[in-house]
Formats: C-alpha cells, sequence, structure tokens
C-alpha cells in the first residue's frame, strides 16, 4: 500500500513540475517566470517530505528523464537544479529538523544546484560564464561612456576608470553570487512549500521569528580568517585571493542577517513600536554603506558575547 502511494503521489507530482516547466520554458512571461522558477522545487519538496531523500532522488532521476523528452534537453539544468534544492529541503523536512536548519540544507543544495549548472552548461552547450559575463560587463561599460561622453562630463575618463576598476572584479565574485542566489532560491522554495503545506495538511511548518536566530560562533572565525586573507592577497589573483573574497562576502552577509535578528531581539525586549526594526531595515537600504557597516558590527558582537542573556537578565 505504501509503495502505491509512493508511486502515485511521485508520478503526480511529477506530472505538475512537468507542467510548471513547459509553461516556464514555453509562455516566458517575466512575472509568470520569475514566480515559477521558485515554485518548480515545490513538488520535489512535497514528495521528499513525505517520503524521505531516497526517494526524493528517485523522482528527480525520473523527472530528469521525462523533462529530457517532453521539454527538450535544455531543460536538463532547470531540472537538476530545482531537484537537488527541492529534495534537500524535503528531506530536511523529513527528518523534523527546524526551519533555519532546513534553510541550510536546502541552501547547499541550490548552492549544489547551481554549480552543476554551471559546469554542465559549459560542458554540454559551451557556454562559458566568465566570457559571458565579462562581455556584458564591456558593454556596460561602453553604454555609460556614451551616456557621460553625451552629457558632457568634465570628468568622463576619470569616471569610466573607476566604473571599469569596481565591475573588473565581479567575475572574482562569482562563487559568492552563486552561493549568495542559493540561499535566496532555498528560503522562497522553503516559504512557498510551507504555505502550501500548511494549506493542505495543516502541517504547522512555520519559520520561528527573526529575533530568535542564532548563528553559530563558528562564523566569526570564518569571517576573521577571510578578513586576514585578504590583507594577505591583495594583489588580486590567484586561488586564495578568490576564497578570502568570497568567504568574507558570504560570513559578512549573515552577520548582517544576525544583526538584524538582535534588532528585533532588542526591540522586542524593550517593547519599542514595531516600525523601529524596520526604520534599520530601511535606512540600511538607503544608506547601505554606513547602517550595514553598523548592523554588521553588531551582528559580530551579538554571536561573540552574550547580550542577548545580558538583555534578558536585566528585564
Amino acid at each position: 500500500m505504501k509503495n502505491t502511494k509512493q508511486i502515485t503521489e511521485g508520478a503526480l507530482l511529477t506530472g505538475i513540475y512537468l507542467v510548471m516547466l513547459l509553461i516556464l520554458l514555453f509562455l516566458p512571461i517575466p512575472i509568470i517566470g520569475t514566480f515559477l522558477m521558485f515554485a518548480l522545487p515545490v513538488p520535489f519538496v512535497i514528495y521528499s517530505y513525505h517520503f524521505g531523500f531516497k526517494p526524493g532522488l528517485v523522482m528527480l532521476v525520473g523527472a530528469t528523464v521525462l523533462a529530457s523528452i517532453v521539454a527538450t534537453v535544455f531543460s536538463f539544468p532547470v531540472t537538476l537544479l530545482s531537484g537537488l534544492g527541492g529534495v534537500s529541503l524535503g528531506g530536511a523536512m523529513y527528518n523534523k529538523r527546524n526551519a533555519y536548519e532546513t534553510w541550510i540544507s536546502g541552501s547547499l543544495g541550490f548552492i549544489g544546484g547551481l554549480v552543476a549548472v554551471y559546469v554542465l552548461t559549459q560542458l554540454l552547450f559551451g557556454l562559458n560564464w566568465m566570457e559571458e559575463i565579462q562581455r556584458a560587463i564591456d558593454q556596460s561599460i561602453s553604454m555609460t561612456q556614451d551616456v557621460l561622453t553625451s552629457i558632457g562630463g568634465e570628468e568622463t575618463e576619470a569616471t569610466v576608470q573607476i566604473l571599469r576598476e569596481q565591475m573588473e572584479s565581479l567575475p572574482d565574485y562569482l562563487p559568492g553570487i552563486l552561493a549568495v542566489t542559493g540561499i535566496a532560491m532555498a528560503l522562497i522554495s522553503q516559504w512557498l512549500s510551507y504555505k502550501l503545506l500548511n494549506r493542505l495538511e495543516k502541517a504547522g511548518l512555520f519559520f520561528p521569528p527573526v529575533r530568535e536566530m542564532r548563528l553559530p560562533v563558528a562564523i566569526l572565525w570564518y569571517y576573521f580568517i577571510a578578513m586576514i586573507l585578504n590583507l594577505i592577497f591583495m594583489d588580486g589573483e590567484g586561488i586564495w585571493y578568490m576564497a578570502a573574497v568570497n568567504v568574507s562576502l558570504l560570513t559578512g552577509m549573515l552577520l548582517i542577517l544576525q544583526g538584524f535578528s538582535f534588532i528585533f531581539f532588542y526591540s522586542r525586549e524593550k517593547q519599542w513600536p514595531k516600525a523601529v526594526p524596520i526604520m534599520a531595515i530601511i535606512l540600511s537600504v538607503l544608506l547601505p554603506q554606513l547602517f550595514l557597516y553598523l548592523v554588521r558590527i553588531l551582528g559580530i558582537i551579538d554571536i561573540g558575547f552574550p547580550l542577548r542573556d545580558k538583555v534578558e537578565k536585566k528585564k
């Protein structure tokens, strides 16, 4: 009976995935396409949530074969990305991991999927991502230079040179960009899956409040090691430089999240209006060079020192 249910649900969810994939590929409407990119992993999440990690991988293999037949071989990278991310999320939910642990598992799955897509698109389709990025950078700089020249700015060459130096380093951040993209995709797909499962099955799945998020102390060590490596390898070349830049980017973002978490926590403890932490986020978006720096420092202090325990004791 269990095997019959497993096969039936797998076939149904695979069919739903294929329909969404065909809509994405053959009806390229921007808004619908963006939504479907985050919704494609949901069938894999639901199936793996019900039956576990290994059956989820079996569904991924079947969906990959069918998608390649029905929607051409170009659907293979999309299916691989959606499947690995979705199975990682669903498998963690099946094993009763909490929301943040599930998010980490899904992030690793999506990052692995993005790396696999990066490699496979080069091997199967001859697409060199570095060359495409460099071409896009050159076009962007050329367009900016034309606009500045038409305006008649006196320091056009100096402005373009500064822009070129900033954008030339963009390929070095590609691993970090892939990681950030995977983390974002995991978060949105997990949220969609929670909403759907709660609606259909009353599963009671939810994210704990942001104020309860606590990152491990190891994040601080990774961040400081990356900062030291950045100082050592300042020439902008080599694998150690790229590793330092990308680890610094990722850990810095995590520390910023921890800083916002503490702001929400402290506002709750002090019974401040909800507008206070929201205003902190708005100011960080509007003036990132100042406020994001301060929020990151707050995140470092929150992880390294037991600030929350002291606040709760005073209360």
